[in-house]
């Protein structure tokens, strides 16, 4: 797609506050990378975006993939393609809450093996809590940057009384919940339990299948994504108030918002040996805990740009030096980098969203412009971001297009210049 002016001189204004030319570089093509690339305007008005060398649309990624255009909102040109985005994904969430990635027409297109079977618009049908809340958090950033309440008004009492009834139904998966995922090509079941997860109990929290990774949870609490829930409804409580006037749907999400928190409170939070009070990645509710954190977003790294405590929350800054620590299992260390990768990807692959995160969410300048550095040396000499990369070798990498990380490292880019850290 061509770029629009506004987007092309913001651009601009950042290139001429950093002064490393490969950083310069590197943050330019991030930044149009999304916009470039990945999406794909439909005949119907809405915006098909890409994830990248997969052709499907996650609801998380393609809401974080425009996130950095989020402050052009009031421009025509940005403004109708964000718009565009919502209105698809708020159209998914309506044909199956439960789905993932969806395919840009009803082709049957992806895991057609996958059992029960998916339905034709459903690229893969794997049910995480945070795919119903990314789309509200675009809807809510995008309703505050551009004071435009059209799609609220159109669309978020009806979005909303879905998420709400996945969300408590899931709240006792074990006694009344209709998903279950299984993929035989898979040895054992993606999902244990004939494809129902491991056992769990009720603790307030939502249960999730799959973590933002798309690799299945092992106990069914995934805290991160409680937390963003958390979040998400605080925002549609805002919006049904403000905008629609719906107070009984508001206090809906008022009461599952404390329930989820308190589920959080109680059960969440585990005693470490040498960190002390920490948030665990996942539990079942019966004494059994994850102990680990994933690159993907929403994560326990995350916890303080998705907005669900401060950055100097005691417990948080407790997990936070867990995480990054070689106590936490998928942290790694090598000549190029350090930081946290995935079970989605090998060993000693350190993932650039995590880089990014770590970013964002640190206390010290200094911290900042280490994680900028490694980064820029890290892109494998592409000037894009990639999904995993062999921490002694970043020119081994998986995932040769993927605008995500390009897309929040422009936001950490960003970030970064408007509060002087790139001047100093």
């Amino acid at each position: 797609m061509n770029v629009p002016n506004a987007l092309a001189q913001r651009i601009d204004s950042y290139c001429a506050a950093i002064s490393d030319e490969k950083l310069r570089r590197l943050y330019r093509r991030c930044a149009l990378s999304t916009w470039e690339t990945a999406l794909r305007p439909q005949e119907d008005g809405t915006v098909f975006v890409l994830t990248g060398d997969i052709p499907a649309m996650w609801l998380r990624d393609s809401a974080a993939q425009v996130t950095h255009y989020l402050p052009l909102s009031a421009d025509s040109e940005v403004g109708a393609v964000i718009e565009g985005v919502l209105r698809r994904q708020l159209m998914y969430i309506a044909i199956d809450p439960y789905t993932n990635a969806f395919n840009p027409v009803p082709d049957d297109a992806g895991w057609a093996e996958d059992l029960p079977p998916k339905g034709p618009w459903a690229h893969e049908r794997k049910y995480e809590v945070d795919s119903l809340c990314y789309p509200i958090r675009l809807l809510y950033l995008y309703w505050k940057h551009s004071g435009s309440d059209t799609l609220i008004r159109e669309k978020l009492e009806s979005t909303a009384a879905v998420i709400l009834g996945v969300w408590r139904t899931e709240q006792r998966h074990g006694e009344g919940s209709p998903y279950w995922f299984v993929r035989p090509s898979d040895h054992p079941p993606v999902l244990p339990c004939e494809g129902k997860g491991n056992p769990v109990t009720y603790t307030g929290m939502t249960w999730s299948g799959f973590r933002p990774s798309d690799d299945p949870c092992t106990y069914g609490y995934l805290t991160a994504s409680n937390m963003f829930a958390v979040v998400v409804l605080g925002y549609m409580a805002e919006m049904l108030r403000a905008v629609c006037g719906n107070e009984s749907l508001a206090q809906e999400c008022d009461t599952l918002r404390a329930q989820l928190e308190e589920g959080i409170r109680r059960y969440a939070i585990v005693q470490h040996p040498v960190h002390g009070p920490i948030y665990a990645c996942e539990t079942d509710g019966m004494g059994h805990y994850s102990m680990i954190d994933d690159a993907n977003i929403p994560s326990l790294l995350s916890a303080p740009y998705i907005g669900f405590l401060s950055a100097d929350d005691e417990v948080y800054q407790n997990t936070r030096r867990f995480l990054l620590s070689d106590e936490n299992p998928y942290y790694y260390e090598g000549t190029y980098a350090k930081g946290i990768g995935s079970p989605h990807t090998p060993s000693r692959y350190v993932w650039h969203l995590a880089l990014v995160m770590q970013g964002l969410t640190a206390a010290t300048a200094q911290e900042k412009r280490e994680m900028l550095a490694m980064i820029a040396a890290t892109d494998g000499d592409t000037d894009l971001l990639h999904e995993g990369f062999f921490v002694d070798d970043p020119t081994v990498y998986t995932r040769e297009w993927f605008t995500w990380p390009c897309s929040l490292f422009a936001e950490f880019v960003e970030r970064c210049v408007d509060e002087g850290i790139l001047a100093d």
